[in-house]
């Protein structure tokens, strides 16, 4: 399956579809709540969220031309010098597990360094215990505060990855 995927960047016409994932991803652990990605406006218009943000960018993998998950890089406000925020990882249920969460990521983390971040940052809850391993294998560590301003004020699990 690893060759059939194709990542690329988020186009306008990919908005509905990656908002359903992203919700439908969140329904299944029972995150769909304020303060969460699931009430935030932008994920209906990731897109235009990212468009003209210096240094951000969304990325769509694609099996077969369906979409089947996102993640991107953005600078959040008032994250230390330095930082950006990894966001919006999400896969459809059926993908999970099949290393494409990790191939985002790496997108991902290329480019923070091709754009001179030197640490990631992210949010995320306990219950997304599959994503947390993930994020550990590839580096990221607790840290015991929220950085940023997000918005998104009901995650309770921080992490940091020097990049």
């Amino acid at each position: 399956m690893k060759n059939n995927i194709h990542i690329r960047k988020i186009q306008p016409k990919d908005n509905p579809k990656i908002a359903k994932i992203i919700r439908q991803s969140l329904e299944e652990y029972d995150l769909a709540k304020p303060g969460t990605v699931y009430t935030d406006p932008t994920t209906d218009a990731l897109f235009e969220s990212f468009e003209n943000i210096d240094k951000s960018v969304y990325f769509i993998a694609t099996l077969n031309g369906e979409i089947i998950g996102g993640s991107g890089i953005f600078p959040t406000n008032n994250l230390p010098d330095g930082y950006a925020e990894l966001v919006k990882i999400y896969l459809k249920n059926e993908y999970r597990g099949k290393g494409i969460g990790k191939q985002l990521m790496n997108k991902c983390i290329a480019y923070a360094k091709e754009q001179g971040y030197t640490h990631l940052y992210l949010e995320s809850f306990p219950s997304l215990k599959e994503a947390i391993v993930l994020y550990e294998k590839i580096g990221f560590e607790r840290v015991e505060k929220p950085l940023g301003d997000s918005g998104h004020f009901a995650c309770d699990v921080w992490m940091v990855m020097g990049i």
